[in-house]
């Protein structure tokens, strides 16, 4: 009977660590309060530290930094404390602070682009492609369609120029027809350059830019230089410049008429740039109108194709998002 009295027995029966019942039945005593701390012998007197916010206040004074003052009070044989009790009795008055002018930055605009047909928003970027030795490097240019996905135009060249770049454009905007309502790029050195201003300027299309070293401002166009560098026979090195541009032509041929892209209903690019893709669209839907008849118990629901997105946006605004949500 002892033994079932007893407080190991209580606390295994009821569960409770045998800590918490003594620490119950005994608190801790509340914290003490602490002594104040005495002051430090060397602390200056409150006369002391005003003498020497007077002195630094002093016209010959006012402009110059402390370690100036402290060492012209100590040329003229005058020490009233060291530089670091000067910044604390400057800083306890609110006098401390940065006097040099600091650069200053605008906030940059953050682009909101869209566009609900091809032809109407492009972007462009520039990459690089390794050489064949060491430090040797290719540039690709690409625009891209950021509706339909479509490549209009690519270059490998030697360098990064901007008379290339608006070349390049020139000739893409040529053999569409039609300029496109805005062109975006990111800020090097050939997308803000004099000579593709002037192009765009003289064509009548808005030329916009991501912010500083914000890549996802340009999206699309670095989602397009990972699909190529990703493709299964992308090389670690290119043996020559006419190698590099083989590549392209091949690949973006490739990427234009074959590739089936996630982001406008798994159809081609140029499928969708150039308005078939809903006719695909109504071939699909008609082919798995036949296999859902055949064998509906494989399917869990009516089956569909893949919608094509109605608009492609650069920075969705968050209005526009919640609306459509």
């Amino acid at each position: 009977m002892a033994a079932l009295d007893s407080v190991a027995c209580a606390c295994r029966i009821t569960g409770r660590s045998r800590a918490t019942f003594y620490r119950r039945l005994a608190p801790p005593a509340p914290p003490k309060p602490r002594a104040p701390r005495p002051a430090p012998p060397q602390k200056l007197t409150d006369r002391e530290r005003q003498t020497v916010l007077e002195v630094l206040h002093q016209p010959g004074y006012a402009d110059l930094s402390v370690a100036q003052v402290w060492a012209r009070e100590l040329d003229e044989g005058r020490y009233h404390c060291s530089q670091s009790t000067m910044y604390r009795i400057l800083r306890e008055h609110g006098e401390v602070r940065e006097r040099r002018r600091q650069a200053t930055h605008p906030p940059r605009k953050r682009p909101e682009l869209m566009a609900d047909d091809p032809g109407q928003v492009w972007s462009w970027d520039i990459t690089k492609l390794r050489g064949p030795v060491k430090g040797v490097w290719y540039s690709l240019y690409v625009i891209i369609d950021i509706y339909s996905r479509y490549v209009p135009g690519y270059l490998v060249a030697p360098t990064e120029d901007a008379e290339l770049a608006e070349a390049l454009i020139a000739d893409a905007i040529d053999r569409a027809a039609c300029a496109p309502r805005v062109v975006h790029a990111d800020r090097g050195s050939s997308m803000t350059s004099r000579t593709v201003a002037e192009l765009l300027t003289e064509l009548g299309v808005t030329r916009t830019h991501s912010r500083p070293k914000t890549s996802n401002d340009n999206p699309y166009s670095e989602a397009q230089f990972k699909t190529l560098k990703y493709a299964p026979d992308f090389p670690a090195r290119f043996g020559s410049i006419q190698h590099a541009r083989a590549f392209a032509d091949q690949f973006f041929t490739a990427y234009n008429h074959e590739h089936r892209h996630s982001g406008i209903g798994l159809h081609t690019p140029a499928s969708v740039h150039f308005g078939t893709a809903g006719q695909i669209r109504d071939q699909r839907a008609a082919t798995l109108a036949t296999a859902y008849a055949a064998h509906p118990e494989r399917f869990a629901r009516t089956p569909k194709p893949p919608e094509i997105p109605l608009v492609a946006w650069i920075n969705e605004p968050a209005a526009t998002v919640t609306q459509t949500t």
